[in-house]
This record gives C-alpha cells, sequence and structure tokens, in this order.
C-alpha cells in the first residue's frame, strides 16, 4: 500500500451534552492534548492527501484548534452519513480512498487506519471496509454480519437483530475506508426511514451489496483502541487506557517505573535510556528528559528539560522553561521555572528559581528565592558558576551574583554581587548576657501573681 491518495473525514459534530460541559466533547484531553488532536497527529504521520473536519454550527473553538486543516459544517445534525455529506465540498475531485473516523476515538492507531486501507485496496476491490471489535459484553452495539468467504454481508443494529444475529460477538465500530470514487453515489441513495429520522453511515453497506460491490471486515485485536467517549466516565476511561499504552511503550523503551500505574504521562513525554521514575510522578506537556536521569516521587514536570545524570525530587516542580542541565540536583520542595541550570548546580531544598541562570556547579542553600516579579515586570537573575547562596537568601531580580561569589545566609541581595565577594545585608548579631534567663524569671513571676489574683 502506498500513502498516497487518501483522504479522512473526521467526524466531530457532536455536542457532548453528557459532558455537561461548555467544552466541545472532541476538545476534552487525553493524555494532555484534546482527543481530535490524537487523530490529526496519526493522520499527520499517515501522510493522507486531505483531512476534512466536520463540525456544527457555533464551533468555532474546534476549527481555531485543527487550522490549517478545512472544516466543514453539519447543519442540522441528521445522522453520521449526513455528516460525511457534509464534507463532499472539501472532498471535491477526490477520487481515492476516505477514512471516516470520529473525533471521539483518542487511542486509534496508525497501524489500523493503514490496515483499513489496505483492506479496502484488497482482493475484488471491495467499495467498503468496516473496523470491527470483540468486546468482553457486546451489549447493544451493532454486529458485523460476515459470511463465509470473509466478507461483510451487513451490518445490523441490536435492537433488529434476531436472536442469532446478537450472538455474534464481532461489533461496530463506526469506523470505514471507502472508496472516494463510490462513497457519494452510496450516501446519496442512504434514506432517513427510521425512528430517528437520521440518515445512518451504516446503511451504505447495505446499499452496496445490492450494486453488487463487496464490504469487508476489519478487526482490531484491541477494543480500547475504538472506545468512544461521550462522557465524564468514558473520557476517565480513555484517560486510564491511554496511560496504559504509554507505561508500557516507556518500559519498553528502556526506563524504569517503579510503580507504573502511579505516574502520568502526557503524550509528548520524551524519555531517554535507564532513566527512573518514582511513583506519584506527573508530566504534563513538553517534557524531554535525558539518558541517566532519576526523577524521584511525588515530582510534577511540564515544559521543562532535563539532561543526563541529574537528580530530581523528591517533591520537585518543575515548570514550563525549565532547563536542567546535566548532573544537577533539584531536591524536596524546590521549583524552577523559566530558569537554565548549568551542569552539576544544586539546589536540594525548599527553594524558588525563576527567570534565572545559574552557572556550573553552582549552589543554592535552603530556602533561597529569586524575587524575579515586581507586581508589574518581570526581572532576570543570574548566578555564576561555583556560587554559593547561602539559606534564606532573596535575590531581588534584577541582579547578578558573580562566579565563586558568597551570599550570607538570611541577606536580601538586591545589588550585584562581584566575582569571589562576600555579600551580606543581615544586621549585626548582638548578645545580651543573661538576659534570657532574667526574662524568664520575669515571666514566671508574672504568671504566679496573675494566678493567685484570680484565686
Amino acid at each position: 500500500m502506498t500513502q498516497t491518495n487518501v483522504a479522512a473525514v473526521i467526524l466531530a459534530a457532536g455536542l457532548g451534552t453528557r459532558m455537561k460541559s461548555a467544552v466541545p466533547k472532541v476538545l476534552h484531553k487525553v493524555a494532555g492534548q484534546p482527543m481530535i488532536g490524537h487523530l490529526l497527529d496519526r493522520l499527520t504521520s499517515f501522510g493522507t492527501d486531505r483531512t476534512v473536519v466536520v463540525t456544527s454550527p457555533d464551533m468555532s473553538t474546534v476549527a481555531e484548534y485543527v487550522a490549517p486543516c478545512p472544516t466543514a459544517t453539519q447543519d442540522p445534525p441528521l445522522g453520521t452519513g449526513h455528516a460525511v455529506l457534509a464534507a463532499r465540498e472539501a472532498l471535491s475531485g477526490f477520487d481515492g480512498d476516505i477514512l471516516i473516523l470520529f473525533g471521539d476515538t483518542p487511542l486509534l492507531t496508525e497501524e489500523t487506519m493503514r490496515a483499513m486501507v489496505e483492506a479496502r485496496r484488497g482482493k475484488n476491490n471491495p467499495a467498503v471496509a468496516v473496523l470491527g471489535f470483540t468486546p468482553e459484553d457486546p451489549g447493544e452495539y451493532g454486529r458485523l454480519v460476515n459470511e463465509s468467504n470473509g466478507g461483510l454481508e451487513k451490518i445490523v443494529e441490536y435492537r433488529d437483530a434476531t436472536d442469532a444475529e446478537r450472538e455474534i460477538g464481532l461489533c461496530n465500530a463506526g469506523i470505514m475506508a471507502v472508496d472516494g470514487a463510490r462513497l457519494f453515489a452510496l450516501l446519496d441513495e442512504v434514506g432517513n426511514d427510521n425512528a430517528k429520522g437520521e440518515y445512518y453511515l451504516t446503511d451504505i453497506v447495505a446499499i452496496a451489496r445490492k450494486k453488487g460491490w463487496g464490504c469487508v471486515t476489519v478487526e482490531t485485536d484491541d477494543p480500547d483502541e475504538v472506545m468512544g467517549v461521550n462522557s465524564r466516565t468514558g473520557l476517565a476511561e480513555a484517560e486510564a487506557a491511554f496511560q496504559y499504552r504509554l507505561r508500557l511503550q516507556a518500559m519498553e523503551d528502556g526506563a524504569t517505573l517503579q510503580d507504573p500505574d502511579a505516574v502520568w504521562f502526557s503524550h509528548d513525554t520524551r524519555l531517554g535510556k535507564d532513566v527512573t521514575i518514582g511513583p506519584n510522578v506527573v508530566f504534563g506537556p513538553g517534557v524531554e528528559i535525558g539518558d541517566n536521569v532519576e526523577i524521584r516521587a511525588f515530582s510534577h514536570i511540564e515544559g521543562a528539560t532535563v539532561d543526563r545524570d541529574a537528580i530530581i525530587g523528591p517533591f520537585a516542580r518543575l515548570r514550563p522553561g525549565a532547563d536542567i542541565g546535566a548532573d544537577v540536583h533539584i531536591g524536596n520542595f524546590v521549583e524552577v521555572k523559566e530558569a537554565r541550570l548549568d551542569e552539576g548546580a544544586k539546589a536540594n531544598h525548599l527553594s524558588y528559581i525563576g527567570d534565572s541562570w545559574v552557572g556550573k556547579g553552582a549552589n543554592i542553600g535552603a530556602g533561597t528565592i529569586t524575587c524575579n516579579y515586581d507586581g508589574f515586570f518581570k526581572s532576570r537573575t543570574e548566578i555564576g558558576p561555583g556560587a554559593f547562596i547561602g539559606s534564606n537568601t532573596a535575590l531581588v531580580a534584577p541582579v547578578k551574583v558573580g562566579a565563586g561569589a558568597i551570599t550570607g545566609a538570611g541577606s536580601v541581595i538586591a545589588k550585584d554581587v562581584a566575582d569571589d565577594a562576600l555579600a551580606i545585608t543581615r544586621a549585626p548579631q548582638e548578645e545580651r548576657t543573661e538576659w534570657a534567663l532574667k526574662y524568664r524569671i520575669r515571666k514566671k513571676a508574672e504568671k504566679e501573681k496573675e494566678q493567685k489574683e484570680a484565686g
């Protein structure tokens, strides 16, 4: 099979009323990406010549998200067959194979799409290839009735099926690959003589058979792949299935997950070799982790890059723009945002590093914060190589601490510090001999007097 002369129609007009959301259903996220985005990524990898997304009126947010992919509007919504007809103009002149997909099936794989097109281009030139699956409980799914020679005889809805047909375990996933030269001729003959008065895409199988055109079935061995999301419960189920897939892939690619079920990936998380990830680690979008990195428990990482041999956490937070160099240590309750830490730098305890550069081998003491925002503007802090920032230092940006410089614990540094200098701003220590003892004696006497007067 070549990768050319294939188009896709993604049906995304459903309002998703059971989601009870102002957000269109297909824009709800799985693994950090809108569901329809997963399909668009797979189609990009597949290499379709055209892709059209069918939406409802007032779905400008969907159109904006899928751009520059064109959209077609189904108005009013009159069933799945009617929805595909809305894409007719966008597919004008196209006579290759057309994949018909649903925007709420984020787990559909590129491999299955290829299998669908291969089947459509197979023996005897069938008009339609339909994707089937065998769930543990077929329930009220439509059934795929196959002939003895392997061809698809018909799709029968559960309510219309005979007892024998209801015993069939192969169910209709709704996804199809159709010969583009015949698709709209089939759709033009679909009627709406049914209880809902809608035009059903599934009717094209029967119409094709009446014309003497063959139809075939492709079966996925993973029912999760065709899971459609219609509710928040379904969204959670899709998330769980997608996370299982991502965890398995991470381990197969050479990462150690100490408690796989407690690690949450984004769709685009990139891990190097021999990465170790502790329990309850969450990856948001845009994360790339280098080789031999250890990420300890309860860390949250998003929009960040971590180079080789670094140690992150436990309880660390890397926010967008965090750029962690090789062999850097980011410890418990340390937050990094829009900051670069060069090789060997350490921030092991209770610190905030934002809008900053930390040079090679610098040490950030516990309780240090970069004061990067004055209520109107953000400013930058620069900490030179080998600098030592004492505990509870507040670095008021814009400010530079030179290479090898030291700041005294508890200092507020608001002016630049020269290389190898000591900067300290706390008041001189004062000691009053036996003051604490006299204080306790006085307070004890006052308390005894108060208790005596109270009687």
